[in-house]
């Protein structure tokens, strides 16, 4: 039996965001699934039920606990991005194919293969973002930014669910400035370690580029002193 469409967009919305919410936070995306399912807020598709087991809240409760308190540590939370890549692209991959459950192998599929990339990206903007972040010295900026992903993560697993079209519009606009944000970062980081990696070496910073040799100015043309007439005197 085909779904109507407007649930179909629900799910499609609830994919999508499970798995470009898994590239913030893993756990989190997990334990808020399972409480809303749990809470009866919202009636999970049959690949995500598990989640809403008290016994699956409360594992993954204590793991986004941590997940929650480690992310707003400077330096801790890079570690983390570094270590939560084998576990955030797979994990929205699972996620956004559970949505449509093994009875749809190729919509699943392809729903694997979107969260994944979705995850890869927030994944991505997340890790290059906290390493220009934790460049600076004070901690207030790492902790804001920490607590804005929360949000984003919890807001859009909301949108996604009550509001399936406007999250699709939400979505394309904050990946293009996701995407922006990413390479502005990498430059900055790139940059940054070239510097650390000339310091430690030895190596003197690059100086300022060579103005290019002035060209040689043009020699006057000279005469033909044979053109010259020489007038008799009388």
């Amino acid at each position: 039996m085909t779904p109507p469409a407007s649930d179909t967009l629900q799910l499609l919305a609830l994919a999508a965001a499970l798995g470009w919410a898994s590239g913030f936070r893993a756990f989190l995306v997990l334990f808020a699934v399972g409480v809303a399912g749990l809470a009866g807020w919202v009636h999970l598709p049959g690949g995500l039920q598990v989640l809403a087991s008290p016994v699956a809240v409360g594992i993954t409760g204590v793991l986004a606990l941590a997940e929650f308190i480690g992310d707003k540590i400077p330096g801790v939370d890079s570690l983390l991005d570094f270590i939560s890549t084998l576990l955030r692209i797979p994990m929205g991959a699972l996620l956004a194919a559970s949505v449509f459950g093994l009875d749809h192998g190729f919509v699943a599929a392809l729903a694997a293969a979107a969260g994944g990339s979705l995850a890869a990206v927030s994944h991505g903007t997340k890790l290059t973002t906290r390493a220009a972040i934790n460049t600076s010295p004070e901690p207030f900026s790492n902790v804001g930014a920490s607590f804005g992903e929360d949000a984003l993560v919890l807001g859009g697993l909301w949108l996604s669910w009550a509001h399936p079209l406007v999250f699709f519009v939400a979505l394309v606009l904050t990946l293009i400035a996701m995407v922006w944000l990413a390479r502005k970062s990498f430059r900055f980081v790139r940059g940054l370690l070239g510097k650390m990696v000339r310091l430690f070496s030895g190596r003197p910073e690059p100086g300022p580029p060579m103005p290019p040799a002035p060209s040689p100015r043009p020699l006057p043309p000279m005469h033909d002193v044979t053109d010259v007439h020489v007038q008799d005197k009388p």
